[in-house]
């Protein structure tokens, strides 16, 4: 297998760590993510080709304080300090850092002061994005001012010769206008041959499953979605037949979604197993509204039937599901633990007494790197581009008790929802979109008769990591045009109302 050129990426807490990684990737660098005191030696034998040190939400002078291992500045290899992270080599390699007498947040306007390559071919004056309190006031030996703000007067500095870098602003957002230029300049810096491609990947990947195979059936933990549709699709490339691809129709997806699994698959030659199992699932959450308690019953229920669905296939050793890299990041804990905002059942995949050795062809990408390669797999756009569909279903979009009459009402109201939004070609605008039934009734006249009946709520969001959001703004129209059919098309529903909270504080689902 291929061994990549990679970039290292020390991890000291900033919200914005996986998308620095994303964004080295979208320039044809592999990145990985590894914790912040990560021994000069360990970093030396895995022979990165330049190193990243992130943003963090601490001071470089407070005590305990994460500090990297100050051996990283010597083993030769270029290093960009963002936001902490050029704080951090300031402090280390002898400058100063001090409480900014004026903290910076949001945009600013920052001036190169002189050639450095790492704004080659970027204007004097850009836009930059700042998140700091914090700045650098005396610059280490050897290193110069690159380029300054109002706020911050080392807003960038350099010591070309040892390729040491530092910026206080974060490349790494859209609104730093030329952020990937100047990242694509340190990955040139760092000698990058651009070979983390889609079709590399395949290859890989394929590669990989028919080693770790070699002989035996490869079950596939199939939710109908992109991550463990690229799976699947990967294990047929891989070994053929011999991939078992297992759908259990829990009764709580969209609208029909579960007979479109079933022919997405027969157009690929993928004979898929689908157990319909919703009256299990319907009776383990009766009478349940807690939603961490609906999240727990589905997993588990999910577990026993798939456990005792793949129990038929007896040569079956190996089990594929699409893990992906930021489940490989949290599990890890390269950041320490975190709360725990809510529960997901299906992140980390099925738990490991099932009995099978693991398969997972993603666990080393981003969602963005699943959704190119399942274009790179033949997958039409309008799929691999779907919004993202909780875990659980349609459990976690009904506040209060889930049954068979209230998952009918939310899949038509929210098949409606979704199919306006495409009609009116702003699906790829949206982040996500949903519709949530809400546990209350309101009165209503309708034909000059009173009603009583459910409210439903309609919530989109924009988002670049899914970690912050804003509600998106519908035009009125469209609103108007959504509520009308909702009302007169949903027999049950009376009323609809459009969620306006970001997040933070609200979440994205409301469950």
């Amino acid at each position: 297998m291929t061994a990549h050129e990679t970039v290292l990426i020390l991890d000291f807490g900033s919200q914005y760590t996986q998308l620095i990684a994303r964004r080295v990737r979208e320039l044809k660098v592999k990145s990985e993510i590894v914790p912040p005191q990560t021994p000069a030696e360990e970093i030396k034998n895995r022979n990165p080709i330049g190193l990243v040190l992130s943003g963090g939400p601490a001071s470089v002078y407070q005590h305990g304080a994460a500090l990297p291992d100050a051996a990283i500045f010597s083993l030769g290899v270029p290093v960009l300090g963002l936001c902490y992270g050029q704080q951090v080599m300031a402090k280390l390699l002898g400058g100063e850092v001090a409480a900014a007498e004026r903290r910076e947040f949001g945009a600013a306007e920052l001036e190169v002061d002189t050639n450095c390559p790492l704004f080659a071919g970027l204007p004097p004056v850009q836009r930059v994005w700042m998140s700091h309190g914090d700045k650098v006031t005396a610059l280490p030996a050897g290193f110069r001012v690159v380029a300054h703000t109002a706020n911050a007067p080392h807003a960038a500095m350099a010591w070309e010769e040892r390729k040491l870098f530092g910026l206080q602003f974060h490349p790494e957002v859209k609104h730093t206008d030329y952020g990937m230029q100047i990242l694509d300049n340190f990955l040139t810096l760092c000698g990058a041959r651009r070979d983390w491609t889609p079709a590399s990947l395949r290859q890989e990947a394929v590669a990989a499953i028919r080693q770790q195979v070699q002989g035996g059936q490869v079950i596939v933990a199939l939710s109908g979605g992109v991550d463990s549709t690229v799976t699947a699709l990967l294990c047929r490339e891989a070994v053929g037949d011999a991939t078992v691809p297992i759908f259990v129709d829990t009764g709580l997806l969209r609208l029909g979604e579960g007979d479109k699994v079933m022919e997405r698959f027969a157009n690929y030659g993928l004979h898929v197993h689908r157990v319909n199992a919703a009256e299990r699932f319907f009776a383990a959450l009766k009478g349940v509204e807690d939603p961490e308690e609906k999240r727990r019953r589905v997993g588990h229920e999910f577990i026993e039937v798939f456990r005792q669905e793949a129990r038929k296939f007896l040569n079956a050793r190996y089990l594929a599901q699409g893990t992906l890299y930021p489940d490989v990041i949290e599990s890890t804990s390269v950041r320490g633990p975190s709360a725990t905002i809510k529960t997901h059942h299906n992140v980390g995949g099925l738990p490991a007494e099932l009995g099978f050795e693991l398969v997972e062809p993603l666990r080393f990408l981003f969602k963005d790197e699943v959704r190119k390669l399942g274009l790179e797999l033949g997958l039409p756009e309008e799929f691999v581009y779907r919004q993202p569909f909780p875990g659980p279903g349609l459990a976690v979009r009904i506040l209060g008790e889930v049954t068979p009459e209230r998952v009918a009402l939310l899949q038509k109201a929210d098949a409606i929802f979704m199919e306006e939004i495409r009609q009116a070609g702003l699906y790829r605008d949206i982040a996500q979109a949903l519709a949530v039934l809400l546990p209350v009734r309101s009165v209503g006249v309708m034909g000059d008769a009173r009603t009583y009946e459910n409210v439903v709520a309609l919530r989109a969001v924009t988002t670049e990591d899914f970690m912050t959001a804003d509600w998106y703004r519908f035009e009125g129209d469209f609103l108007d045009r959504v509520a009308r059919r909702i009302v007169n098309e949903v027999r049950g529903i009376n009323r609809v109302v459009y969620d306006v909270t970001s997040k933070p504080p609200g979440t994205i689902e409301w469950e």
